[in-house]
């Protein structure tokens, strides 16, 4: 079924080129995400320590977030395409690199190559979806995307285990690179060469002046830190909710729904809440509506005893996290010139990787000090202040609206 509303007025190839976008996006987080449960299992295979396991990991994390915004500003310079098959090919050559990897300095080197390629692929590809898009259509084709690469994120992780059961390691990891290099071919035959609808950029006007520009720009900013609030409650949730709820006697299979039904509740919703997104006539009031929700199931996590409340809760924050980040992706599109787009992204994306990396880092030695309980309410705190002041950023949205969008 094509993601278009009927009875608009939409360009016929729009529909189309959105689902080659989420083909593409879930081939290639399909691909990535198989490795997540078993690179650690390997790595120890291999010698590793539990310390260098963590380095595996935070280096492609430190990476993706400090690059995610130069290479964002890249692709408003030489185009989509090119830098999304770039990333997707360096995506795929990290899994075949994982074949022949020998001891645990290998594995460091070449997750730094998966956090360059993710920094390539990610910010580039949300940029294009923008690109692709009429205005009237941003928040579906956000709600269609994004339930595309939570479906892989949830799906890569069962497939990868799936695959290592029944044969090796080493399989997984050819398998993830066949289909994340299935993706670069998806790219160059699917998706066109030039940015439709990318204005073009006034002569001589340098890389430093435009960030100068889009600094100054306090809705792009707001939605910025909202995301960097609802990703550091995020990092708390993944990071520490195990933990909290094995503390309140649940068993590890009663962990496991809770995290699946979050995943679940969060994907099923995206598309709806897409389509309202576009239907609303102020995309903002979602976000706030989300985030509340989101700092609200975070206490009801700290206060939660009882696999149900936990479970329940679990729906609460899934929901919330859909309706918030599925407008703010809409939100920035508007907030831009299509030709920053791929910078605003990039932001976006260090936004995530570096709010998940803050909570992790900062949050267990709080919880050290003060237990799970006050700490989960301290992270729903500081999502509160992040969205009062992404509250604040958009009193003078009407007028970036206005600016951004311009003729179809």
């Amino acid at each position: 079924m094509e993601p278009t509303l009927p009875g608009k007025a939409v360009d016929s190839s729009h529909g189309a080129l959105l689902l080659s976008c989420c083909g593409i996006v879930f081939g290639g987080y399909v691909g990535s995400h198989m490795r997540v449960p078993v690179l650690p299992l390997y790595a120890r295979s291999l010698g590793a320590t539990t310390v260098q396991i963590g380095v595996i990991n935070a280096a492609y994390l430190v990476v993706a977030g400090a690059l995610s915004l130069p290479l964002g500003i890249l692709s408003d310079r030489i185009g989509r395409k090119r830098l999304a098959s770039f990333g997707a090919f360096l995506l795929a050559g990290v899994s075949f690199l994982l074949v022949f990897s020998r001891n645990p300095a290998e594995l460091v080197g070449i997750y730094f190559l998966f956090g360059i390629g993710l920094a390539a692929f990610g910010p580039t590809m949300m940029s294009m979806v923008a690109d692709l898009s009429p205005a009237s259509h941003l928040g579906r084709s956000y709600g269609w995307y994004t339930t595309a690469l939570y479906s892989a994120m949830s799906l890569g992780p069962a497939l990868g285990g799936f695959v290592a059961e029944q044969w090796s390691f080493r399989s997984v990891f050819l398998v993830s690179g066949v289909i994340i290099f299935s993706t670069f071919w998806m790219i160059i035959f699917l998706l066109p060469g030039a940015r439709r609808g990318a204005a073009a950029r006034v002569p001589g006007e340098s890389h430093a002046a435009v960030a100068k520009e889009l600094v100054r720009n306090r809705p792009l900013m707001g939605c910025w830190l909202a995301t960097f609030g609802g990703c550091f409650g995020l990092g708390a949730f993944v990071s520490f909710l195990p933990l909290h709820a094995q503390n309140r006697n649940l068993t590890v299979g009663e962990i496991g729904l809770v995290f699946a039904i979050q995943g679940l509740s969060n994907a099923l919703s995206r598309i709806p809440f897409g389509h309202l997104s576009d239907r609303v006539g102020s995309r903002e009031r979602l976000v706030l509506l989300g985030l509340l929700g989101f700092s609200v199931s975070l206490v009801g996590f700290a206060l939660s005893e009882r696999t149900a409340q936990f479970v329940w809760w679990a729906i609460v924050f899934g929901i919330s996290m859909s309706l918030a980040f599925t407008s703010v992706g809409a939100l920035i599109a508007e907030s831009v010139g299509p030709e920053s787009r791929g910078l605003a992204m990039g932001g976006y994306n260090t936004s995530i990787y570096f709010g998940m990396m803050a909570s992790s880092a900062l949050m267990g030695g709080v919880i050290q000090r003060v237990g799970f309980e006050a700490s989960f309410v301290l992270t729903a705190l500081v999502n509160l202040c992040l969205t009062g002041l992404f509250h604040l950023f958009m009193k003078d949205f009407s007028r970036h609206r206005s600016k951004s969008l311009g003729p179809e």
